[in-house]
């Protein structure tokens, strides 16, 4: 799913970020003043900036992963999963998109094993990829992994499509498909990249995805409790985790996903903790042994000219300070994030089980930890849906009461415009038609918050409080342009032909 921040958006992207980053700011709560700077962090620090956060904000469960240069601060669970089992280091949790760069060191070992050259067409090692648009031919093995293959949701909307079953069968998927733009010429977020990408180390690797990563990356990096798995059906507990709403954390479901690839790596804390060890030491894990090149890791963290988006990694500004490189992954009951800061070389992993947009505790989390590891005393930054979903009720309230008092007053408009030609009466009820178009357009909107397209069922699960305003609004708009029309056609009905009295 969604990276960190970062990678060169398309303009109305740009500017639906920013507009939803300042109506954030202007609902979330003061912060408290941060307090004098603290001792570098411990295991306990940790644990109880953690648990204060879970306290102040009802987050279900979390696994955190901290470390600094190549040894381990902290690996540790806290609270529960969905179906109540305690979380600890060890407990498998889905950590979505961070999946990315995992499949990206696998591609740069076959680079480095001179099986694969990144500038090469992927149609050279994957003839079976194949797109309705002939520019997909140019596509490179280095634009998919910066994701600047031309491919898009806006043109292949993957999670809007009968989900695959097997790698195979997603690359089949995009034959139909067309390109969103030139390969190499934008930065698009797009999962299917990672698909392709998976598909060509099964092909060129002689071996099912699962098998390669564990055989090539997992295991030499000594995390043996982490896989990759098909499907979000195939995850523990089938993804199931929390969204938010009015400020309470509601068990959910997730729907079947295929992952393979893209965002289908399951792990813990622990091996979490041996994936940030080998990425701030150069492809070297704790116990000294390597999996990939320093330069490999150096590819992987390096964007193209003019980008932020790398290799399942994004790399922030040259204006920030200090360095951040950090990838998000978000699904509709869990997201997760991995931060990276090369300049003292601590490393910060964080999964929660609560979804995107209405949970997004995990980045909040993980900015926590970044500062207190920074020597910083952060105070709990409280998710902006907690403080916007009790708007959104009062506006959810509010709705219905002006559709109640519309739908009792209709009698009276229609009287008061009965002399109106038909027409005029229609147009003013047009406004009451924008709340409808609003909930019909819900999925679009929200896609391009997210720079991501959904149905409206996946949009409401990630902002039920937005949906519920969304629809009730609609529902009072459609009661009243229904009442208006009703009873405008009786009282027109019952009044006399012009030009003729009753008698």
């Amino acid at each position: 799913m969604p990276p960190a921040r970062g990678g060169a958006r398309r303009r109305p992207a740009r500017t639906a970020i920013a507009l939803m980053g300042a109506v954030a700011a202007l609902l979330l709560p003061p912060t408290a003043l941060a307090a004098p700077p603290a001792a570098a962090p411990d295991a306990g620090s940790i644990d109880r900036y953690v648990r204060d956060y879970m306290e102040e904000t009802g987050l279900p469960g979390a696994v955190v992963a901290v470390t600094r240069g190549d040894r381990v601060v902290r690996a540790a669970g806290y609270g529960r999963t969905a179906a109540g089992r305690p979380m600890t280091a060890h407990t498998p949790v889905p950590v979505a998109s961070l999946s990315k760069a995992m499949t990206a060191m696998a591609v740069l070992q076959l680079v480095e094993a001179g099986r694969v050259d990144l500038d090469r067409p992927v149609r050279h090692y994957l003839p079976e990829f194949t797109m309705a648009d002939r520019r997909a031919r140019r596509i490179t093995v280095r634009q998919l992994l910066n994701q600047t293959s031309g491919m898009a949701d806006s043109a292949h909307p993957d999670l809007t499509l009968p989900q695959p079953r097997t790698l195979r069968q997603a690359v089949a998927g995009m034959r139909r498909a067309e390109l969103a733009a030139d390969p190499g010429s934008e930065w698009n977020y797009h999962n299917p990249n990672y698909f392709v990408a998976a598909r060509l180390v099964e092909v060129v690797g002689g071996r099912p995805f699962a098998e390669h990563l564990s055989a090539r990356v997992l295991r030499p990096l000594g995390m043996s409790g982490t896989e990759s798995v098909g499907s979000t059906t195939d995850m523990p507990e089938q993804a199931r985790g929390y969204v938010r709403a009015y400020g309470l954390t509601v068990e959910r479901p997730h729907p079947r996903w295929f992952a393979a690839g893209s965002f289908g790596v399951v792990t813990t804390a622990d091996d979490l903790t041996r994936w940030l060890v080998a990425q701030n030491n150069h492809g070297v894990s704790a116990d000294g042994r390597r999996a990939v090149s320093a330069r490999s890791i150096r590819t992987m963290h390096t964007p193209p000219e003019g980008g932020r988006y790398a290799m399942g990694w994004a790399v922030s500004g040259p204006e920030e300070r200090p360095r951040r490189i950090e990838h998000t992954g978000w699904l509709l009951t869990h997201n997760s994030v991995a931060t990276l800061l090369p300049d003292s070389g601590i490393g910060i992993a964080v999964v929660t089980n609560t979804g995107m947009v209405s949970g997004d505790d995990a980045p909040a989390l993980a900015r926590g930890l970044a500062d207190l590891a920074r020597g910083g005393n952060p105070a709990v930054t409280r998710p902006f849906t907690m403080t916007a979903d009790h708007v959104l009720a009062a506006l959810t309230l509010l709705a219905a009461a002006l559709g109640a008092l519309g739908v009792v007053r209709a009698p009276r408009w229609a009287g008061l415009t009965a002399h109106r030609p038909p027409w005029r009466s229609g147009l003013r009820m047009l406004p009451y038609c924008l709340p409808v178009l609003l909930l019909v357009c819900l999925a679009d909107v929200f896609g391009l918050f997210m720079n991501r397209s959904g149905t409206l069922w996946q949009a409401a699960h990630a902002w039920p409080a937005l949906a519920v305003c969304s629809a009730t609004a609609a529902l009072a708009s459609t009661a009243v342009i229904t009442a208006r029309a009703l009873t405008a056609f009786r009282v027109r009905r019952a009044r006399p032909p012009r030009g003729r009295s009753r008698g």
